[in-house]
């Protein structure tokens, strides 16, 4: 039978709770959201007059927290709408209800007594065949099925998912012995398929595998500090991006997670036995962790921990890190380290693990010594927590946002530096590694194998036929390429073109490679996919070059680059061949042009997209506001329906609106609903978006005919006038602001016509590009640009 799930049950509406409600409700699942009944009676309840009995207090956790929810920062839900989609109530009133939900969510509180009695309630009114699993991060899966039904043990699993739901894309599935196997397979499915989640089958071990890796990662160098003579913030320095680890690095993610919660994990694993005496004393707490748990520093929950925000000697906020010997809080100076000098042209953080271990300075010695360690443990973990590496690798990249999974780091310094590296450490890795030449290779059909150690064979990852890797054919399957971009054929008569500079910005290299694409497309194959797997889709134009040019005054030259823009923009729209455009990430400026101009797109669930280019005092240039006046026309059958559709064009272009996710994408108008589409797996996106433009070329796609657009003229401009001055005496803007919203205005009109006219997108265009230039010579913009550039940010407001 197929198993279908419309309908979600979550006990336990904290944040772990809340946050898998929000992400069911973001796939388009109902959602009941249920909590404990309040003891008392709080001070507001009792001012109004209210009895235990009134539903608002029986309902109060649960709705409390799911207030939360709707205003977390950063957004659970993917459009605020989708809120809609949860329901609140108790467990006293509600629990029965359950016989109508599909899968049953245990997210109450860590302790094995209490999770028992709820499952206890759950038998009461379950329906036979429902699923129900718990959220435990540390509790033996074995341990809470104990005196449950048949039925209840076949359909029940662990289903691990990290925090912030939405965001860390891991889902450790953890069986019992009792749990179906197709059970077992439709959590791992689901979680993929539907919830986006890399799913990771996890063996039922203390911690289970990504807290088991990362916390004796993290406790390594907690004790290390220390001995090394290195601050908080230097360790934060030296564990963050430098090597592809997320910005909160060590110290500021234990304060993210909450010290209690490590410890936690720390004492959980060390408590269980599972661990030989060498590791085990790594899972022991230091002394100054201790002391920070025993005065309550636990993070952020507590307002300190390793950092504490303090009122400078100006009264400004500064944040101070904790000195370790002292446990003093003070204000710690930027450290240099000339490991980390060495690597800064090296772009992929995988590529400097062989210098930083080089290092002679202390940040080198931190490196050999933690991942000497690292490499150590993780071999001893092979078949313990996981029989595969690449789960390992997995669970470390979705879980803790790692670039690269250990085994895949090992690779990078090669498995003997490896094991040397441990040596040094104190650890002796374990004897399935000696006989190892690497952990991964690429096979010749561009798919990723690894070793197995229960074979000793290199076999493939399971599931990568539905996922195109562009770093695992580009060797191969590689046409043409220059230093901002490539074209790889992607099979079956579909190409793809890769934007591949610095942040992925659109410069002249990119766009000779767009057009180059474009040319070999409608010459020699079925279609075009633009798409890359960096962190983001294009942060936008490159603006070192047009600042370098306005400041030089060559206005020649900017103007054809600007036209050059847009006719390779009109390409993608107006080219023999289907283009379909793959953006995720960051998708600003040129970027979300681009994208509005493909036949279709496929984005990534997390895009954050639209047309930043006021935040730098000009507008978008490259057929953004020409598109948006082209859209809004569309729907221009009642005078209300004009001013609205203009104004809300007006308004996300002015102020350099972004979308928070795909879907919101849709409400803003830069995604089209039922000609675009959204993908929750980023992993599928390349391959999705090739059989959209595959079928697009097998069900006879033509090339479309340039549109014509109704503009509106004086009447629409007087109304933005209006609005601009407006907002100009309240101060909401200043002088160079209403500049370019007033020139924006006269562009999404039509410039100063006298009454509503059918005009071409070529004249808008050139409107566009003129208005453009004009900007560009303000002494503002210019100013605005090289503040951007200075601080090395993307081009957003």
């Amino acid at each position: 039978m197929k198993r279908r799930i419309k309908h979600v049950t979550v006990l336990g509406s904290g944040i772990m709770g809340s946050g898998i409600a929000a992400h069911f409700a973001n796939i388009g699942v109902q959602v009941s959201l249920l909590d404990i009944v309040p003891f008392e009676l709080n001070e507001t309840e009792q001012k109004k007059g209210l009895t235990k009995e009134d539903k608002a207090v029986r309902n109060r956790i649960a709705s409390e927290n799911f207030e939360k929810l709707k205003k977390a920062s950063p957004a659970l839900l993917y459009s605020p709408k989708f809120a809609e989609r949860i329901k609140v109530g108790n467990f006293d009133d509600d629990l029965q209800k359950i016989k109508d939900t599909d899968w049953i969510i245990e997210v109450v509180v860590e302790k094995l007594d209490i999770k028992k009695s709820v499952y206890e309630k759950i038998e009461q009114f379950r329906k036979p065949g429902t699923l129900v699993s718990s959220n435990t991060s540390g509790i033996p899966i074995n341990m809470l099925v104990e005196g449950r039904s048949d039925d209840f043990k076949k359909y029940f699993a662990g289903t691990h998912f990290f925090n912030p739901v939405r965001y860390l894309p891991l889902l450790e599935v953890i069986p019992t012995k009792e749990t179906d196997p197709e059970i077992a397979e439709f959590y791992m499915n689901y979680g993929a398929k539907f919830l986006g989640k890399t799913t990771v089958l996890a063996k039922d071990t203390p911690a289970f595998i990504a807290n088991r890796i990362g916390v004796f990662s993290m406790m390594d160098l907690l004790h290390n500090v220390q001995k090394l003579g290195l601050n908080v913030s230097d360790v934060d320095k030296l564990t963050g991006p430098v090597i592809g680890r997320p910005k909160s690095a060590t110290f500021r993610t234990a304060d993210v997670v909450g010290l209690d919660t490590l410890v936690m994990v720390a004492n959980g694993v060390r408590q269980s036995g599972a661990e030989a005496n060498d590791f085990n004393n790594v899972f022991a707490l230091p002394e100054y962790i201790q002391k920070m748990v025993d005065n309550k520093w636990l993070g952020s929950k507590t307002e300190q921990g390793f950092y504490k925000k303090v009122k400078g000697a100006d009264g400004k906020s500064e944040i101070h890190g904790l000195n370790l010997d002292t446990l003093e809080y003070e204000l710690q100076g930027k450290s240099s380290f000339p490991t980390l000098e060495l690597t800064k042209n090296i772009d992929k953080p995988i590529d400097r693990f062989k210098v930083l271990i080089g290092g002679k300075d202390k940040a080198g010695e931190l490196y050999r010594k933690s991942l000497g360690a690292l490499f150590a443990y993780v071999s001893h973990k092979v078949p313990e927590i996981s029989d595969e590496v690449y789960k390992i690798d997995d669970a470390m990249r979705a879980g803790f946002g790692w670039e690269n999974g250990p085994f895949e780091i090992w690779d990078a310094v090669g498995v003997e530096k490896g094991i040397e590296l441990a040596k040094e450490a104190g650890y002796e890795v374990s004897d399935w590694v000696k006989n190892v030449e690497s952990f991964y290779k690429i096979n010749e059909d561009g798919q990723s194998i690894f070793f197995d150690k229960n074979s000793g064979n290199y076999n493939n990852i399971p599931g990568q036929e539905s996922f195109i890797i562009l770093d695992n054919i580009r060797k191969n399957k590689t046409l043409w390429s220059n230093s901002g971009s490539s074209i790889e054929d992607l099979g079956d008569g579909i190409i793809n073109f890769e934007i591949r500079s610095k942040m992925n910005s659109l410069g002249g290299e990119v766009l000779d490679g767009l057009n180059r694409a474009i040319d070999l497309a409608e010459r020699e194959y079925d279609g075009l996919v633009i798409g890359n797997q960096g962190t983001n889709f294009s942060v936008g134009a490159n603006l070192a070059m047009i600042l370098m040019m306005a400041i030089e005054q060559d206005w020649d030259d900017l103007n054809m680059a600007i036209a050059y823009f847009q006719k390779s923009m009109m390409r993608v729209r107006y080219s023999s061949i289907p283009v379909v455009v793959a953006p995720h990430g960051m998708t600003l400026g040129g970027g979300c042009e681009m994208t509005m101009h493909a036949d279709r797109v496929v984005a990534a669930a997390e895009t954050y997209i639209g047309l930043v280019e006021t935040g730098v005092g000009v507008i978008p240039g490259g057929g953004g506001t020409k598109e948006f006046a082209l859209r809004t026309s569309r729907e221009f059958h009642s005078d209300d329906v004009k001013n609205n559709r203009l104004r809300e064009a007006f308004m996300n272009i002015a102020m350099g609106k972004v979308a928070t996710s795909a879907y919101e994408a849709y409400d803003m108008g830069i995604l089209e609903k039922g000609k675009d589409i959204v993908v929750v797996d980023k992993r599928t996106q390349i391959m999705t978006a090739k059989m959209m433009a595959k079928s697009l070329a097998e069900h006879g796609y033509t090339q479309p005919i340039e549109q014509t657009v109704k503009v509106l003229g004086k009447d629409a401009l007087g109304m933005f006038y209006v609005g601009t001055d407006q907002m100009l005496t309240g101060n909401f803007i200043s002088e160079h602001d209403k500049k370019i919203a007033d020139k924006l205005a006269n562009v999404l009109v039509g410039g100063n016509l006298s009454e509503p006219t059918v005009v071409t997108e070529q004249y808008l265009l050139n409107l566009e590009r003129e208005t453009f230039l004009q900007l560009c010579g303000e002494r503002k913009t210019l100013e605005r640009i090289q503040f951007m550039l200075q601080k090395g940010k993307p081009l957003r407001n």
